[in-house]
């Protein structure tokens, strides 16, 4: 054997393992992509919510699941929430317009039940509200919420996808435009 062909013969091994690593690497990054895509993102934190029990304002539990299989518009906001409140009355008359069509609006409170039973003495609500304390920012992060801010709007369609989110107050124009015709 010359002396470059013994050298070649050392590098070949070399080059291979350099090959497999770089194909492993690849195949490592596209599997952690899709591990960690806003789908699959979305697809824990719609299952998290259908696990999901949390008191009404009155304390009677509130069973997420019941709501599996419709559009769902979920909406963490507080009472101490100017844009909260703004929007409170138009999602109470779209749940009145889309209660026929599978659509259920539920509003997940990110305050006590006493705070929130005092804000419904002022503000007349339609649509279940379930009682989440601070705890339901971790509820609203899952659903891509890394801010934590409010109020926070989600659509979710009836096989269990998130159609859309919003950070801020939501107008009925915006919603209508995601939820199911008539």
């Amino acid at each position: 054997m010359t002396a470059s062909s013994s050298a070649s013969a050392r590098r070949t091994p070399l080059a291979v393992w350099i090959v497999l690593a770089i194909v492993a690497a690849a195949a490592g990054a596209l599997a952690a992509h899709f591990a960690m895509s806003p789908k699959a993102a979305s697809d824990t934190a719609v299952e998290s919510f259908f696990q999901t029990k949390l008191p009404d304002p009155s304390g009677a539990e509130l069973d997420l699941a019941t709501l599996r299989g419709k559009t769902l518009v979920v909406n963490f906001w507080a009472p101490w929430c100017g844009p909260c409140v703004e929007e409170m009355p138009e999602l109470t008359a779209l749940h009145g317009e889309y209660a026929a069509r599978n659509v259920e609006f539920v509003g997940i409170g990110i305050d006590s039940a006493a705070n929130i039973q005092e804000f419904l003495k002022k503000v007349p609500v339609k649509y279940p509200l379930a009682v989440a304390g601070f705890s339901g920012t971790e509820l609203a992060k899952q659903f891509g919420n890394a801010q934590g801010g409010l109020p926070y709007t989600v659509v979710i369609t009836p096989d269990g996808a998130v159609k859309y989110r919003k950070m801020g107050r939501v107008h009925a124009d915006e919603l209508r435009k995601e939820l199911p015709g008539a």
